[in-house]
């Protein structure tokens, strides 16, 4: 039963891993063989400065994404967790951006955001706000990116609503009998019971995170030979450049494995953390 995963594995991801792990010693540009150079492209990884602002960039947009993913899709959990009439309909509503095309995204929010005619400048102008230049501000171009980013969270949303409705309903009549506030339930009771599900979703999203790529791709380096900001160019984005753009394979397939070292190591921090506040019931 297991066999077909098993060949597909060994074939279309393992095989490929090893692959390029042996060409990140080589110089390959797809048309030559590849051409043994040692660790030159290793070398190169911690000289290339394109390199460090594209993991710089890809960072920072981590480091806002994940807690503002988490902390909205849980706030709109908690509410249709409140909704006893129309909840399917408002689940649907939410998940229906996380099955639109990563390129259609990319295509609509470059509109959206537009400095002179996006609807998102076009409202903070309603409210008296001067609309920043979301695609053109090097400031504002990784804001800009995280809003985008955030539009497509119901995924989380329903993992969050379906975690809220495991949670006993015993924990939260007992607490109210003792008194315990709102917010004091919330963070006794509620965060703990899913505080699994919690530990899921910050390192799905990291991951996410991390390789993000086509939407931001689309809108800013699609047709596009020069002009783009560096603050647009994210670690993926790189990556898919020096493969397939400047056919510099070897060197895409070190950068391959430096990002795979990455979340690997970034995972491990988070799960040596969640020992101390993620809580499984029926654990010893």
């Amino acid at each position: 039963m297991l066999s077909p995963w098993i060949f597909g594995f060994l074939i279309f991801t393992l095989g490929p891993m090893i692959v390029s792990l042996a060409l990140s010693f080589t110089r390959y540009d797809v048309i030559n063989p590849p051409e043994f150079i040692g660790f030159k492209n290793w070398a190169l990884l911690f000289s290339d400065p394109l390199l460090l602002k594209s993991l710089q960039n890809t960072f920072f947009f981590a480091a806002l994404h994940v807690p503002f993913a988490i902390a909205i899709a849980l706030a709109l959990a908690l509410l249709l967790d409140q909704i006893s009439r129309g909840a399917g309909l408002f689940r649907t509503v939410f998940y229906l951006p996380s099955i639109t095309r990563a390129v259609a995204t990319g295509i609509l929010w470059l509109w959206l955001l537009n400095p002179q005619v996006g609807i998102v400048n076009q409202f903070l102008h309603l409210l008296h706000i001067p609309g920043p230049g979301w695609t053109t501000d090097p400031n504002w171009i990784k804001p800009g990116i995280v809003l985008m980013s955030l539009w497509g969270l119901g995924n989380t949303v329903v993992i969050y609503f379906a975690a809220l409705r495991q949670v006993p309903n015993e924990l939260y009549e007992a607490a109210r009998v003792d008194g315990a506030k709102p917010w004091a339930q919330f963070f006794r009771i509620t965060v703990p019971m899913i505080s699994g599900t919690l530990f899921y979703t910050l390192v799905i999203n990291t991951i996410f995170a991390l390789q993000y790529f086509t939407e931001v791709y689309t809108m800013f380096f699609r047709g596009q030979e020069s002009g783009v900001s560096e603050d647009a160019l994210f670690y993926v984005i790189y990556l898919f450049r020096q493969s397939f753009e400047y056919f510099h394979m070897g060197y895409a397939s070190a950068m391959a494995w430096l990002l795979f070292a990455i979340i690997v190591v970034v995972t491990l921090v988070q799960v040596g953390f969640s020992r101390k506040f993620v809580y499984y019931e029926g654990a010893s």
